[in-house]
């Protein structure tokens, strides 16, 4: 697992996860709202957790644009709703 930093708009987001065993890109409901991104779209799955719990996701944002080193990308955000503060990351991203 790397830990990069990736810039979202003008917004440089740091520690961001970027592991190739993830399924989904996830990002935090409170960096979301950070970013000024669109509300999500509702989400039509549960998310098995390492812990093997069940999470409702708070929804989808398609087409985000991030960069990564320079290089532009667009993805898919599934919307967690876990605070910036618990331990975890804020990003996530998934190898392609």
């Amino acid at each position: 697992m790397v830990v990069i930093l990736v810039y979202v708009g003008k917004n440089l987001v740091g520690d961001v996860l970027l592991d190739g065993g993830l399924a989904i890109n996830i990002i935090t409901n409170s960096l979301k709202k950070r970013l000024g991104l669109q509300i999500p779209s509702p989400v039509p799955f549960n998310l098995k957790m390492v812990n093997q719990s069940l999470t409702k996701p708070v929804g989808l944002i398609r087409d985000v644009k991030f960069q990564v080193h320079g290089i532009p990308y667009i993805a898919t955000f599934t919307v967690m709703g876990q605070n910036d503060g618990d331990g975890s990351y804020i990003m996530m991203l998934r190898r392609p």
